[in-house]
C-alpha cells in the first residue's frame, strides 16, 4: 500500500489527467460522427458480431493471415497488454487498499505466472519491433512510392515520430512495473512463479525497495495517465478500435457495393450532397472509423496490384492521410477540405482494379476501396471529371448496351453455327446462359462462350439465353462510379430476368456473376448465379462429362471477382485435375491472387504509369510458376477481362505460355475423350475430395470422372444425342457445385490453405 501522502498526490494527478485527456477521446467520437448514415447493415445480430469481434481479436486471426513472424511478435505486446488491464486494475487497487494476489493459490500463481512471463514477452516483442523499423526495416512495409500524395505530417515524420512515443511507453511502462514486482518481491520474499521479476529484485538493495516500489507504481500507472493526452492522436488507440471494426464488419459480400439512392426527386434538394464523397465529412461513418483502426502496417499496399507496379495509389497512404488529416484540425473543420486535396491524387484514384486485395489483406478490415468508389462517384457524377476514355465505354453502354458501342443487333454472332436457343424458342430452360458483353463482342472471350456452350449440348443441358435481350449489367459503369447509368442498366436487366423467370443463371465471366447475384438484390432482383466453372465441375462430378487428359502443365489465375470477392476456388481447380498430373500454383493464389489490371474499370482506359503493367507482373509469374517439364505451358483463367488483359500483354524471352479458359480446356479434353474407345478410358473417382489439391503438380494420377455416373432426372444416355439444333431435352436436376468460400464477416473461420 503507497503511504498516505502517495495516495492523495496520485488521486488528484489521476483525476487531473483524466479531465484533460477527456476532450482528446470525445474529439475522436466526434469526428467519426459526422461521416453520413452508412447504407450498409452495421448492427444486424448484434450477438454474432460481438462473438465475431471478440474471436477475430483474441485469436488474431486476421493479424496472421500475413508476415507471421511479425505477427508474432505483435502477438506479445497484444496478449501482454490484455493482460495488463487487468493487471494495471488490481496494482491500482493494491497500492490503496492493499489488497494483492498471492501465489500461494493455484489461481494466484497462474495470475502471476502469466504477468511476469508477459511481461518478459512484451518487452522482447517491442524491442524487436523497433530494431526491424528503425535498424533493418523490410522490404516496403514502411515506404511509400515516390508517386503517392502524402499529407504533410506524414512528410514530417510523424509516423515516425509516433512510433518511437508509442514504443518508447510500452517498454517504459512494462518495465515499470516489472520494477515493481520485483522491489515487492525484495521486501516480501521470493517467488518461484515470477521468475524474471524474481532475477530482477536480486538488483534492488534491500533498504531501498519501498522506494523503489513507490517509483514502481508512479511510473507504470502514472505513465497510463499521460499517455492517455497522447493516445487519441496516436496508432495505439488501434487497440480499441480494432475490436470495434470488427463488431461493425460488412456483413455484405465484398465485391458488392455499397447501395447508394440516385433518386433525386423522391430524395429532395440535398441529394446531391449524398452522390459519393469529395470530402471527409461526405464519407459515411465506417469510412471515418478505418482512418482510427488502422494499424499503420501497410500490409494493403504490399497487397496492392497498383502499389505493386509503381503506381501512385497507397491504400495505405489513403487511410493514413485521413487520419493526419484528422489529427490536423479542429473537430468543427475537420472534413472540409477535398480528399484529392490530402488524401490522394486523382492518378492515384483511377489507378484502382477494385480487386479487393486491400479488403482481404488489413488485418482490422479497413476497406480503403470502398473510399475510392465514394470518390469516384462523386467526380463522375458531381463534377464530371474522370479519364475521358470512359466516357466512350459510357456512351456505349447508354446507347448500345455495351460498353464497346457495337451494334445490338449483333449480340448472337458469337453463336453462328451452334443453333443456340433463345428464350423465345425455348421459355423454359433448366439454365439461362448470361452471355455478357465481353463474350458477345470479344473474339477472345467469344471462344470462350462457344466452348462452354458446346459442352451444355454434349452434357444435354437444357438452357436458353436471351439473345438480344440481354443488356451490359452495368458492372463496369458503378466500378467507375456511374451509378446512374448502372442502375438504368441493373433495372433494365432486372426486369427482363424477372420476366424470364429463370431457375439458375450461369455466366462465364465473374464480373456478371457477382453484379446479377449480388448487386442486384439491392435494386429488386433475387436471382441464383453460378460460374460456368462452377457448374462443369457439377457436371462432370455426376457424369455427364468425362475428358481425356492434355498433355499440359497447367496454372490457374484466380479472377478477382470469382475469387477473392466470391469466394469460388475449388471448382476450377477441380476441372483443371481432371484435365492434366500437372497443375501448379502460383505463389500468389487463391484469396492472395495477383490481379490482372482489367477489374474497376481498368479494361477501358488506359493504365496509369508505373514500374509495369499490372497484366506484365502476374504473367511474369506464371512463367515463373510453369517453367518446370517438357509439355505445353498453358494459363488458365475464368474470367475474359483475365484473358484479354493477360493475352495482350508482350512475353517476355522464353518459352511461350498458352492462355486459354477453363471451358476451351475443357472443350478439349470432353472431345479427346469422345474421340477415345470407352474401354481405353481410365475408370477411378477423384483423387481426395473437392478442394483438397491432393496429387495435384507432383505428377498424381487424377482420371476422368467416368460417364455411367448418375445424375438426377439426367435422360438415359442410349435415348440422348448431342443436337445441333435447339435442344428439347427432359429436365434435369441441376447438381450442386463445389461449395464456395463463406464471405459473411461474423463467421469465425479457421486458416485457409494457399493453394
Amino acid at each position: 500500500m503507497l503511504p498516505i501522502e502517495h495516495r492523495v498526490a496520485f488521486a488528484i494527478f489521476a483525476l487531473i489527467m483524466t479531465g484533460l485527456s477527456a476532450p482528446g477521446f470525445y474529439g475522436v467520437f466526434r469526428r467519426i460522427r459526422m461521416g453520413r448514415a452508412d447504407t450498409d447493415r452495421r448492427t444486424d445480430h448484434p450477438w454474432k458480431r460481438l462473438r465475431y469481434a471478440l474471436v477475430t481479436t483474441i485469436l488474431q486471426r486476421r493479424a496472421f493471415r500475413r508476415r507471421p513472424v511479425v505477427t508474432i511478435l505483435h502477438s506479445f505486446l497484444f496478449y501482454g497488454f490484455t493482460y495488463y488491464m487487468l493487471l494495471n486494475l488490481v496494482d491500482a487497487a493494491e497500492g490503496y487498499t492493499g489488497f494483492s494476489i498471492s501465489s500461494a493459490h493455484p489461481l494466484g500463481a497462474l495470475y502471476n505466472l502469466l504477468a511476469d512471463l508477459l511481461s518478459g514477452l512484451v518487452l522482447i516483442g517491442i524491442v524487436a519491433l523497433v530494431v526491424r523499423r528503425y535498424l533493418v526495416p523490410a522490404r516496403r512495409d514502411f515506404r511509400f512510392n515516390d508517386k503517392t500524395l502524402l499529407h504533410p505530417l506524414v512528410k514530417r515524420w510523424y509516423i515516425q515520430r509516433d512510433s518511437a512515443i508509442v514504443s518508447a511507453f510500452i517498454f517504459f511502462h512494462v518495465s515499470s512495473r516489472l520494477l515493481g514486482a520485483a522491489a515487492k518481491l525484495r521486501l516480501h520474499g521470493g517467488d518461484s512463479f515470477q521468475p524474471i521479476a524474481s532475477a530482477v529484485s536480486c538488483l534492488i538493495a534491500p533498504n531501498h525497495a519501498m522506494a523503489w516500489s513507490i517509483f514502481a507504481y508512479w511510473a507504470a500507472l502514472g505513465s497510463i495517465l499521460v499517455f492517455f493526452l497522447y493516445f487519441p492522436y496516436s496508432k495505439h488507440i488501434h487497440l480499441f478500435f480494432a475490436p470495434v471494426k470488427y463488431f461493425f464488419a460488412r456483413q455484405a459480400n465484398s465485391g458488392e457495393l455499397p447501395y447508394l439512392d440516385v433518386n433525386m426527386e423522391a430524395a429532395g434538394e440535398d441529394t446531391a450532397l449524398a452522390l459519393g464523397a469529395g470530402t471527409l465529412q461526405e464519407l459515411t461513418w465506417p469510412r471515418l472509423l478505418d482512418a482510427y483502426a488502422c494499424i499503420q502496417c501497410n500490409r494493403c499496399q504490399d497487397a496492392c496490384p497498383a502499389s505493386a507496379t509503381g503506381k501512385s495509389l497507397s491504400p495505405a497512404a489513403l487511410v493514413i492521410n485521413k487520419r493526419m488529416e484528422l489529427n490536423s484540425t479542429s473537430v468543427d473543420q475537420a472534413g472540409s477540405r477535398a480528399l484529392l486535396d490530402f488524401a490522394l491524387t486523382p492518378e492515384a484514384l483511377w489507378a484502382c482494379t477494385t480487386c479487393g486485395a486491400c479488403l482481404e489483406a488489413c488485418p482490422v478490415q479497413n476497406e480503403p476501396m470502398m473510399d475510392l468508389i465514394e470518390l469516384r462517384r462523386n467526380q463522375v457524377m458531381m463534377t464530371g471529371e474522370f479519364p475521358t476514355q470512359l466516357q466512350a465505354a459510357f456512351r456505349g453502354m447508354e446507347r448500345t448496351g455495351n460498353p464497346w458501342g457495337i451494334n445490338h443487333e449483333k449480340r448472337m454472332e458469337w453463336a453462328e453455327g451452334l443453333n443456340i436457343p433463345t428464350m423465345e424458342e425455348n421459355p423454359a430452360p433448366e439454365v439461362l446462359y448470361w452471355v455478357g458483353c465481353s463474350p458477345a463482342y470479344d473474339p477472345q472471350a467469344q471462344k470462350t462462350a462457344r466452348a462452354f456452350a458446346r459442352l451444355m449440348q454434349i452434357a444435354k443441358v437444357n438452357f436458353s439465353v436471351l439473345g438480344k435481350k440481354e443488356s451490359c449489367t452495368g458492372d463496369s459503369a458503378r466500378r467507375a462510379g456511374n451509378e446512374f447509368l448502372y442502375q438504368e442498366l441493373a433495372r433494365k436487366n432486372i426486369a427482363t430476368l424477372k420476366a424470364a423467370r429463370p431457375k439458375l443463371i450461369v455466366t462465364t465471366c465473374p464480373h456478371c456473376m457477382n453484379t446479377i447475384g449480388h448487386e442486384y438484390r439491392q435494386l429488386g432482383g433475387d436471382f441464383r448465379v453460378l460460374h460456368h466453372t462452377e457448374f462443369l465441375d457439377s457436371l462432370v462430378a455426376s457424369g455427364r462429362l468425362q475428358a481425356q487428359r492434355l498433355d499440359a502443365t497447367i496454372t490457374f489465375h484466380d479472377p478477382c471477382y470469382l475469387g477473392r470477392h466470391n469466394g469460388v476456388y475449388d471448382a476450377p481447380r477441380n476441372l483443371l485435375r481432371v484435365l492434366s498430373d500437372d497443375c501448379v500454383e502460383m505463389p500468389r493464389s487463391r484469396e492472395k491472387s495477383f490481379c490482372c489490371g482489367g477489374g474497376g474499370a481498368q479494361f477501358w482506359k488506359e493504365e496509369e504509369a508505373g514500374e509495369e503493367k499490372i497484366a506484365a507482373n502476374r504473367l511474369q509469374e506464371a512463367h515463373e510458376a510453369l517453367q518446370r517439364g517438357p509439355q505445353a505451358k498453358v494459363l488458365a483463367v475464368g474470367c475474359p477481362f483475365c484473358k484479354s488483359m493477360l493475352s495482350a500483354t508482350p512475353e517476355a524471352a522464353g518459352e511461350k505460355i498458352e492462355i486459354r479458359d477453363i471451358a476451351e480446356l475443357m472443350l478439349e479434353g470432353v472431345q479427346g475423350a469422345e474421340d477415345t474407345p470407352a474401354e481405353t478410358m481410365k475408370e477411378a473417382k477423384r483423387d481426395g475430395p473437392q478442394g483438397t489439391p491432393s496429387g495435384a503438380g507432383n505428377g498424381a494420377q487424377t482420371p476422368a470422372v467416368p460417364a455411367s455416373a448418375p445424375l438426377s432426372s439426367a435422360p438415359a444416355s442410349g435415348e440422348d444425342k448431342c443436337q445441333l439444333e435447339a435442344p428439347a431435352p427432359a429436365p434435369m436436376e441441376v447438381p450442386k457445385p463445389a461449395p464456395r468460400v463463406e464471405r459473411k464477416m461474423w463467421t469465425p473461420k479457421g486458416p485457409k490453405a494457399n493453394g
